[in-house]
């Protein structure tokens, strides 16, 4: 089942949501389609126009927006006086809660991939009342396991990348939390320190991307891998501001709450996420998921399996008024 034809948005704005804050969205499809937001990874990555091809644009109002600090968002994180201290998880739920009122929208589902999938959740758990549905895939919950599995845990099957991304981490921190220790560097007024461990940061990631091809273009724009890094880092850093508890996951045990929305979640099975078996406990703590595992794919939205699953999704959930 292939994406949807490529489509341009019918209306688009700068939602002022405080702070000295403006996020950018967008709607396309049908203005009289039933409401869905897109949320995007990262944190940090920006939507892009593939996103809109999710969605059968006959039936739905497709929402995609840039959250705080990336994309078309103002103000950017690449800069350095930008505030990161009003860039947290509850923060990005409020804009979502103010996108939707000012878009004049009862009930929306749900899309997130990756850190949007955490996102999501959240947001549902939270209010429960405006999510009619979850599509989500590249699942995570933002535990802090995950983020150790992520930042080391990875080091003993890359061994050699992680040598590398130790090298930038100042000795007294290479035990310790190294996104914290990375955004310590993001934060340097030195702007070559920031540079440089920008791109210590995104050629992990890279290290471990899906292959083949292993390389991501996006990191080779200078502004986009700084902004990039600087968000990862600052929510990696600080248990995804999910508070206390966050060792075996906030959103894991709140999964309970999302027992009235009906959700698929779609996964690759070489997704490292997989390692924890996040996913899978997940899907086994909320009654009203249904998991679809791709074989062969990994950390992917973009992979043939996946997609397949991700439009199926949304065509059926398209029926449900």
């Amino acid at each position: 089942m292939p994406l949807y034809p490529e489509i341009e948005p019918y209306d688009h704005g700068m939602l002022d949501v405080g702070d000295g804050n403006h996020v950018y969205w967008e709607v396309c499809g049908n203005p009289r389609g039933k409401p869905a937001v897109m949320l995007h990874g990262g944190p940090g990555s920006g939507c892009n126009p593939g996103f809109r091809r999710y969605f059968d644009p006959a039936a739905y109002r497709i929402v995609l927006l840039d959250q705080r600090g990336c994309g078309r968002s103002t103000p950017h994180a690449s800069a350095y006086e930008t505030d990161m201290s009003v860039n947290t998880t509850a923060h990005l739920i409020a804009d979502l809660e103010r996108l939707r009122a000012h878009l004049g929208i009862g009930r929306w589902l749900v899309w997130g991939v990756s850190w949007g999938s955490v996102l999501g959740l959240r947001y549902a758990q939270t209010h429960p009342e405006a999510v009619s549905e979850l599509v989500l895939t590249g699942v995570a919950t933002a535990a802090s396991r995950e983020v150790a599995l992520l930042t080391r845990g990875l080091g003993k099957i890359f061994p050699e990348a992680f040598e590398r991304f130790l090298e930038l981490v100042p000795e007294d921190e290479r035990d310790g939390n190294l996104a914290a220790a990375y955004n310590r560097l993001i934060e340097s007024p030195d702007p070559d320190l920031r540079a440089r461990a920008a791109r210590g940061w995104t050629d992990w990631e890279t290290a471990f991307a899906p292959a083949p091809p292993r390389s991501i273009p996006r990191y080779e724009d200078p502004a986009f891998r700084l902004s990039f890094a600087r968000t990862v880092t600052h929510y990696f850093g600080n248990d995804h501001f999910l508070g206390e508890g966050n060792d075996q996951g906030v959103v894991l045990r709140d999964a309970p709450l999302l027992k009235d929305i009906p959700g698929t979640l779609v996964q690759g099975s070489l997704d490292f996420g997989n390692l924890l078996g996040t996913v899978w406990h997940l899907h086994q703590a909320w009654p009203g998921s249904q998991l679809v595992m791709i074989d062969d794919v990994g950390h992917h939205a973009g992979a043939a399996g996946v997609v397949d699953a991700l439009v199926a999704a949304t065509d059926k959930y398209a029926a449900v008024g």
